[in-house]
């Protein structure tokens, strides 16, 4: 079945306009909350949610796997190894971002089948910016259509981020070390659905992440692998929503991502 991508971006547009954007540095004491150690989430996050997943249903009746459903029952995401397709949905990505009046947040959403994501949506609420990705057909920008350039071949003028919250400490200290031979290691913008565009548009050269929840990555790393980018683990397998595994190295181009996990994963 064919999905309506501008659906799609419509559905994740009306969530943000009605459950989003009114909270946006409105939000009351009460309607923020720790759903796990260092983890919140708000009353957007929650109804936005409730909003998009059933819409998404109308148009292809199969599970839909959001972040804040899969908290209350990690059980849901069986359905990205077991089911022909399956939903994906990150309601407000960069949550605490968006709790602090921080404009680095998204709504995301992402269709996968046997185990790909083969459909994806960015979009930034503040911004009024959307990216659309399907796959084998590109990555698009508000009807842009998308597409990365290399990096440069010196790490010394390479731009990238590395999110270090979970990372190991003798990991943590290995980036750290490497630092000095690029241009710039920052930390990101703490939203993958702001870390991903910046990448492929060329604000970034290569983005480093540890934990990579599928309603995280999915989105990103089809809008990246269509506009030309890579995203790998760091075994060199390309990167599904279905694995468990952690570790996730995105870069501009394959001489990029080498270099790159030379210097910082060696």
């Amino acid at each position: 079945m064919t999905i309506d991508i501008d659906a799609v971006t419509g559905i994740l547009r009306e969530a943000a306009d009605t459950a989003v954007l009114p909270r946006f540095r409105a939000l009351a004491e009460h309607e923020v909350s720790e759903k796990s150690p260092g983890e919140i989430v708000t009353v957007a996050d929650n109804e936005a949610e409730e909003l998009i997943s059933p819409r998404l249903r109308e148009l292809l009746d199969v599970p839909v796997v959001g972040e804040e459903a899969a908290s209350a029952d990690p059980g849901l995401l069986r359905a990205l190894r077991r089911e022909p397709a399956a939903w994906l949905v990150d309601p407000v990505d960069g949550t605490r971002n968006f709790a602090r009046g921080s404009t680095a947040f998204a709504v995301m959403a992402a269709l996968v089948r046997e185990g790909r994501t083969v459909a994806s949506w960015i979009l930034r609420p503040t911004e009024d910016r959307a990216y659309v990705s399907e796959l084998g057909s590109g990555s698009w920008r508000d009807g842009t259509r998308l597409h990365r350039e290399p990096a440069p071949a010196d790490p010394a003028e390479l731009r990238g981020a590395v999110l270090s919250r979970f990372l190991s400490p003798t990991a943590r200290e290995r980036v750290v070390s490497a630092a000095p031979a690029f241009a710039e290691v920052g930390p990101g913008a703490h939203c993958a659905g702001v870390d991903y565009p910046q990448l492929v548009e060329g604000d970034l050269d290569f983005v480093l992440f540890h934990r990579t929840l599928p309603w995280d990555h999915a989105p990103g790393s089809l809008l990246l692998t269509e506009a030309g980018g890579v995203a790998l683990r760091p075994e060199g397998d390309p990167y599904r929503p279905d694995d468990e595994r952690v570790g996730l190295l995105n870069a501009a181009d394959g001489t990029a991502w080498r270099t790159v996990r030379s210097l910082l994963l060696a």
